[in-house]
């Protein structure tokens, strides 16, 4: 759950409610708040007096001026060296002050930094009233410093400070702060004070962006209270308040977040449908100050679907959106976008890249203010999807060792060990982060609210890391909490896995029968899992040929979770005559992914090089076929010495146990991000990729 427009906030809201009491003092505003969006404005229709700076149109200093014309010109360098210039010149000058924060929080998105400049400005304009505030001539600097710190802090987490700030504002000024409220009591999980906030907005304002903002505190407040119902709704009045202000104004698209967060409601009421459209309206045009990418939600819900080619298209949307979205939100999303990232690079097959970027998720400081949910959470999924990364590297490298002679395997072996360590570190953090009973509870309801978002088949490996029993016990906590009322297949599909964690193979048999006759027609990838276990309980329990077509539906749905979850799918090979044939069999055997049975699937190896290798069901059709190519894969475990059996043994597992897309290492480098400084200056270049991005 999100807060509407980060990108203007406070700051933004606050100035142009103030708008009539600095007239009067003899400061004159707008309401358009930030020097950036006075881009939009044509400029000819004022003079130089009443030109928009950071929001006031009433600011006559020359260098403030100056600062201001080159954010809307968009020379954000130009203005960092002004403000740089400005400071070094009159330290103790709080609109300097101000100026360089104002830089250093829009266009590098650097809070620590601007906090200090900011702490400095309110040291240098220390008011404890109007009066003084007037009598000084600095007026709107202290103002303005006021209303960006208690936002600042709210980002960083610090939400005891930017609540002191709103009543420092109220108090100083008389503004009505109350619709800021709202969010910070959320985030501090202060739900009945944050409702009664909201409908002391609501029965006093009739400002509708006010009352967009009291609705959303209730959207999210309602979701903390098991009230899907009722927080619906109150997104959706969100919604309207914000579709009646846009109407108003001459503007036909809603907030993005407000959209989101309906998607958010409509998803914990398994409202899949209904999740989906808001999320097309949210991604039908590009929203730079949206803390919410629509793209990454999406991609989220093609992957759960088994949507893989929408998700490989909205990969490259995201990253469209990701490129042309304000600095400040970049500093704030950045984590989303690294997430799903490496989810879809897991489930395609490239794991290091992966765990690289679910490494700078957790290197990389959060500004989750904006957000219900806390850095802890984003930092336990980070850790969870970081050691799912490194145990899916072990995996493939053992399947690489398969076809190598066992003395020329010390080095893959060390690597291999290497990353089965960081697997276990990995896990170690996220059962540390996930120790929480209270925040377990609410991690294993179907889309939990508030939280961060977990893929519903992810969630799952977080009994591995806590273990099977103390999950049956929470299960059953949040089970008679009623989290599972909607549908009761997602409380089977976790008693299946604990089952099968703790080897009772007629239990994980029922359950997940039970499962996968309850389980929601769109949950593929968890229905996917679902079956592999049954497959591999009915597999123990020799019903061979009722085990095969769960590991066929598992195989043709989800690939990669073969690697992911340690499992050898059993074949039976076929057309062996041949030393070709035998030498590629050899290799075959011994990886990890097979397991020789005469019951098993048929995987008929080819008579010579120019033959194909193929995998078929009981049928006889196909599920994986290839023959070898001068292809190289870029996990750098090809050896310039292998024979064409090994080489072919390599790109059949390579090719079986992943999604078939070929990431090129250029966009996976990408999916690391660029300078924030550098990307807000180059939207200039990117009109072509908005067009893309708005294409259905």
């Amino acid at each position: 759950m999100q807060s509407p427009r980060p990108g203007h906030t406070q700051s933004k809201s606050l100035i142009s409610s103030a708008c009539k009491l600095l007239c009067l003092l003899g400061v004159c505003c707008s309401v358009l708040i930030h020097a950036q969006d006075s881009s939009e404005l044509d400029s000819t229709q004022f003079s130089r007096a009443q030109r928009l700076c950071f929001g006031l149109s009433g600011i006559s200093e020359p260098r403030a001026l100056a600062v201001c014309d080159a954010l809307a010109l968009g020379q954000n360098v130009r203005a960092r060296e002004l403000a740089q210039q400005w400071i070094s010149e009159q330290p103790d000058s709080p609109a300097a002050q101000y100026a360089l924060a104002e830089v250093l929080f829009r266009v590098e998105g650097n809070l620590p930094r601007a906090l200090f400049h900011l702490n400095q400005a309110e040291a240098l304009t220390n008011y404890t009233s109007l009066g003084r505030a007037l009598e000084s001539g600095n007026l709107e600097w202290h103002y303005l410093t006021l209303s960006q710190l208690s936002y600042a802090h709210q980002l960083i987490g610090n939400q005891e400070k930017s609540l002191e700030y709103l009543d420092k504002i109220s108090d100083i000024y008389g503004q009505d702060t109350e619709s800021f409220r709202g969010w910070p009591l959320i985030k501090m999980k202060r739900y009945d004070e944050a409702r009664a906030s909201a409908e002391r907005v609501l029965n006093s304002s009739d400002n509708p962006r006010d009352r967009s903002r009291a609705w959303n505190t209730l959207c999210a407040v309602e979701l903390a209270d098991l009230r899907p119902n009722e927080s619906l709704q109150a997104c959706e009045n969100a919604m309207n308040e914000d579709q009646s202000l846009a109407a108003a104004q001459g503007f036909e698209d809603l907030d993005t977040v407000h959209l989101l967060n309906s998607a958010e409601v409509s998803l914990n009421l398994l409202r899949f449908d209904e999740a989906e459209n808001y999320l097309d309206r949210a991604s039908a045009q590009l929203d730079p100050d949206s803390v919410g990418n629509p793209w990454v939600y999406k991609l989220y819900l093609y992957m759960n679907q088994g949507r893989f080619d929408e998700a490989r298209q909205a990969l490259d949307r995201m990253m469209v959106w990701r490129d042309n979205q304000s600095p400040l939100v970049g500093v704030m999303n950045r984590a989303d976008h690294f997430m799903v990232s490496a989810v879809f690079l897991n489930l395609a097959g490239y794991p290091d890249d992966a765990a690289r970027l679910t490494q700078a998720a957790l290197n990389q400081p959060d500004r989750t203010g904006s957000y219900t949910a806390d850095e802890a959470q984003k930092d336990s999924y980070s850790a969870l999807v970081n050691s799912i990364a490194h145990h899916m590297r072990y995996e493939r490298l053992r399947e690489t060792m398969a076809t190598r002679p066992l003395l020329s395997n010390w080095r893959l072996w060390i690597e291999a060990q290497a990353a089965r360590f960081r697997a276990w570190r990995a896990g170690r953090h996220a059962a540390s982060l996930f120790a929480d009973e209270e925040t377990l509870i609410n991690r294993m309801r179907p889309y939990a609210p508030l939280d961060v978002h977990i893929p519903e088949w992810i969630e799952p490996e977080i009994i591995r890391l806590i273990g099977p029993g103390v999950m049956q016990k929470l299960l059953e906590n949040t089970a008679a909490q009623g989290a599972f009322a909607l549908n009761n297949g997602y409380l089977y599909s976790y008693r299946t896995e604990i089952a099968a964690q703790q080897g009772k193979h007629g239990e994980t048999r029922q359950m997940a029968e039970m499962a996968l006759r309850d389980l929601p027609s769109q949950e593929v990838m968890l229905r996917a899992r679902v079956s592999a276990r049954l497959a591999q309980a009915l597999w123990s329990e020799r019903q061979y040929d009722q085990a095969l077509p769960y590991y066929t539906y598992a195989l043709r749905r989800d690939p990669s979770l073969f690697r992911r979850l340690g499992i050898a799918l059993p074949v039976r090979f076929t057309a062996n005559n041949t030393d070709f044939s035998q030498e590629l069999q050899s290799y075959l055997r011994r990886s990890p992914r097979f397991a020789s049975h005469v019951q098993g699937l048929p995987l008929a190896l080819p008579q010579s090089v120019s033959d194909v290798l193929c995998l078929r069901d009981q049928q006889g059709d196909a599920l994986s076929c290839i023959e070898l190519t001068e292809e190289v894969t870029e996990d750098n475990i090809n050896d310039p010495g292998d024979s064409d059996a090994q080489l072919l043994a390599n790109q059949f597992q390579h090719h079986t146990f992943r999604l078939p897309y070929n990431i090129s290492r250029t966009q996976r480098l990408g999916l690391l991000g660029t300078s924030v400084i550098i990307s807000s200056q180059s939207n200039s270049s990117q009109q072509e990729q908005r067009e893309r991005v708005l294409q259905p």
